[in-house]
């Protein structure tokens, strides 16, 4: 065989080779590209969705945070406020009752200082009458000599 013969029909064989492959094997491969990139598109277009939704959720979290360390605050006020109001209530609770407790004990005092005196009234008296009587040698009659002893005990 001649050189050329074998050059030609190598090159036929090729031709045919290409054109087969063209044909047959070159859609396949371009359609499985073509998916293979689409797949790939749509994983990052899925990709960069999930970092802005993630940039959304760490936005609202921090809304969020901030609104709970809000109303944590607010919370603490109206308990410190409320706590203020119950101290200051009880110790308006207090003065008024050490006031009622100094004004009860006043009147003890008062009353004890009246029946005091009226003992102390009643013993004058019957010293006034037991010193009359050895004075004049004799018994007063209590009964009979009440004027003498009311006037004794309002003079004192």
């Amino acid at each position: 065989m001649n050189i050329t013969v074998t050059l030609f029909v190598q090159m036929a064989v090729f031709l045919a080779l290409v054109w087969f492959t063209m044909s047959f094997v070159w859609p396949i491969i371009l359609g499985m590209m073509d998916e293979r990139a689409k797949k790939i598109a749509t994983g990052l277009a899925a990709a960069e969705k999930g970092q802005q939704d993630f940039a959304q959720a760490e936005k609202r979290a921090e809304v969020v945070i901030r609104e709970a360390r809000d109303r944590a605050n607010q919370i603490i006020d109206q308990a410190q406020h409320r706590a203020n109001e119950i101290v200051d209530q009880a110790k308006t609770t207090a003065v008024a009752e050490a006031a009622r407790i100094v004004a009860t004990a006043q009147q003890q005092i008062v009353l004890e200082q009246s029946r005091a005196r009226e003992a102390l009234r009643r013993d004058v008296g019957n010293l006034a009458v037991s010193t009359a009587s050895k004075l004049l040698q004799r018994e007063i009659d209590p009964r009979a000599h009440a004027e003498l002893l009311d006037k004794l005990a309002a003079e004192l």
